[in-house]
């Protein structure tokens, strides 16, 4: 999506005002946005009007994004929804000039962007159309400390159009999913499977490497082969691990054997184990 300057009279309502939460409500800021922040642990940064609840600022918003924990993320809804007056109502919910008209229908939008199930964005969802809010699923696709409002997004949801014109006005990277609430966090969660397990894989044969007398020679070989892949590593490693399963399986059984040894707990490599595993029994 193409930047541009901040929608004139936009109002961001910033939930959660922690690492993410406060970077993004920062750039916000420096993008010409007025911003209002709730958290009740983190002070408001620099530019950002501290508010004393979810909705408190919430009101006068055009665009609210939940940036709390996914565990917070329903009662921050539940919390914030008295502080969209209006909206169920068609009303401008306090905006004026081009703020009120970049909101949808003239209602507040509401954008939850925690990292959280398909199934808890699409209550959220749920629980926003009931109140006659316009809601979104925001998912972020890196992490945030270093890029802030430039980091990588997908929105998708009822609200998915407004959120990326609103927020690309800003100066954010936002795509647009089609589909409903739950779409932009699913492909963010099926990214998260690879390469959080890809990171405690790491740590597990680094750990096991310092315990062995080997961790140098370690880091160097998986620098490599991290450098060396290209575009048929992935291809590579998915036939191979269903063409030789079952000697792979009994190499891991090894493994986990040796971990055992070193003291170091096999959780990933027992997992790798099972699951070359059920890959012979399929194949």
């Amino acid at each position: 999506m193409t930047a541009g300057p901040a929608p004139a009279a936009l109002t961001v309502a910033v939930l959660g005002l922690g690492e993410a939460g406060g970077t993004i409500a920062r750039d916000l800021v420096a993008a010409g946005a007025r911003v209002r922040g709730y958290d009740p642990a983190v002070p408001a940064p620099p530019g950002v009007t501290a508010a004393t609840s979810d909705a408190d600022a919430c009101q006068g918003a055009g665009l609210v994004l939940s940036l709390t924990t996914a565990g917070e993320a329903e009662k921050a809804l539940d919390q914030a929804l008295p502080g969209l007056g209006g909206a169920g109502a068609g009303g401008a919910g306090g905006l004026s000039g081009a703020g009120a008209r970049e909101a949808a229908g003239g209602r507040t939008v509401y954008a939850d962007a925690n990292t959280a199930s398909a199934g808890l964005k699409q209550r959220l969802a749920a629980i926003a159309e009931r109140a006659g809010v316009p809601f979104a699923d925001i998912a972020i696709m890196a992490p945030v400390p270093g890029r802030g409002l430039g980091t990588p997004m997908v929105v998708s949801g009822p609200a998915s159009e407004t959120v990326a014109r609103l927020l690309g006005g800003c100066g954010a990277t936002v795509s647009v999913l089609p589909g409903p609430a739950g779409a932009a966090a699913t492909r963010k969660l099926l990214r998260s499977v690879f390469y959080k397990g890809m990171a405690a894989a790491a740590i597990e044969a680094l750990r096991a490497a310092r315990a062995a007398g080997s961790e140098d020679w370690l880091r160097e070989h998986i620098a490599a082969e991290l450098a060396a892949a290209d575009e048929g590593t992935l291809a590579r490693l998915e036939q191979g691990s269903h063409r030789h399963a079952r000697r792979r399986e009994h190499e891991m059984a090894a493994a986990g054997d040796l971990l055992d040894e070193l003291s170091v707990p096999p959780r990933v490599t027992r997992a790798s184990q099972l699951w070359l595993k059920e890959l012979a029994t399929e194949g």
